[in-house]
């Protein structure tokens, strides 16, 4: 690096890229140098906000000297072949779920990426919730003894639109691979997946074939036991909880509300106001921590951030979620190469 701030490069100008940019402006350490984006007005439009230069060509980016490292919130579609770009120009990066849709896909990469020393992460950024976290810190100091199961509850608010269905991989592989991820960062040594899938109120679901509800249950080589609890909407906001069981005590993470005021009458008790409606508020605090230790990465120092062998063993979770919700079978995992 040729400054103290960390200069990026931003892939990618939706929802997830805007909250990426306005991260990047928010701390201290890094830089928004380059916008990158097929949609060109939408690069401009970040890049003229945030004082960095637009293209819609990532090589020109890649080459102009002003980069150290990059994120890719781009389509999914594009995630791979962007990371094989950047990683050969030597940059590192930070590249939302999943990695690719297709497996073999990823494990052709991952020799490009892993033999290649340059830092890479892959955008799990619920492991960044303060919550979260501090539960796992709990469960390794051993408060609740050995973990026995683990219950996770991912509800989105709406379903997505029928033309994100299309392209997403559908709702395991683009909804519960977070869940996924997190299940492994708990009890990473997970052996057998079970799932079922409902289509109960979703067209789009119908549409593509795709499940607007599931359940996933799974089991560590020891025993340990866990579940998914999924759906496409939720009447009472974003559902986001996590249950850790073991012998000694339990550990719960509940959802997150917009306010800690609650009112009781005659008629209710503790009544509050609704949940945060969704991820870009559950988890705003999350993404900048994300960020903060991706920075880390990139320095040479220590860092939380997950590796490119955590997306692969996600989407491979995601997989045999897919397999056995359509065959109604046990699926069994093999997460290591």
């Amino acid at each position: 690096m040729t400054n103290e701030q960390l200069r990026i490069g931003l892939i990618g100008t939706g929802r997830i890229g805007k909250v990426h940019a306005a991260n990047i402006a928010a701390l201290s350490e890094t830089t928004l140098t380059w916008v990158i984006d097929p949609y060109i007005a939408g690069a401009e439009a970040i890049a003229a906000e945030r004082g960095a230069r637009a293209t819609a060509d990532p090589a020109e980016a890649f080459a102009s000297g002003d980069l150290d490292a990059v994120i890719i919130a781009s389509p999914t579609s594009t995630h791979a072949d962007l990371i094989e770009q950047a990683i050969a120009a030597g940059l590192p990066v930070l590249c939302e779920k999943p990695i690719d849709l297709d497996i073999a896909r990823v494990d052709k990469l991952a020799p490009v990426v892993e033999g290649s020393g340059v830092p890479f992460a892959v955008g799990f950024n619920r492991r960044f919730d303060r919550d979260f976290s501090l539960a796992r810190e709990r469960l390794i100091a051993g408060e609740v003894g050995n973990l026995e199961q683990l219950s996770i509850i991912s509800r989105d608010p709406a379903p997505p639109t029928v033309e994100n269905l299309r392209t997403t991989g559908g709702i395991f592989r683009d909804q519960t691979i977070h869940d996924f991820d997190m299940a492994r960062y708990f009890a990473p040594d997970i052996v057998e997946v079970f799932a079922t899938g409902s289509q109960l109120f979703d067209d789009g679901a119908e549409q593509t074939s795709d499940f607007d509800t599931a359940m996933v249950t799974m089991r560590t080589s020891a025993g340990v036991q866990i579940s998914i609890t999924n759906s496409r909407h939720s009447s009472i906001g974003y559902d986001q909880r996590i249950e850790i069981f073991g012998g000694e005590g339990m550990l719960e993470v509940g959802n997150a509300g917009t306010s800690l005021v609650s009112y009781s009458n005659a008629t209710a008790v503790k009544t509050t106001t609704p949940y945060q409606h969704f991820f870009l508020e559950r988890y705003s605090e999350a993404y900048l921590e994300e960020l903060r230790e991706f920075s880390r990465l990139v320095r040479g120092e220590e860092s939380r951030c997950s590796t490119f062998a955590d997306g692969r063993a996600a989407l491979l979770l995601a997989d045999a979620a897919e397999l056995s919700a359509r065959e109604g079978r046990v699926v069994r995992v093999d997460l290591g190469r």
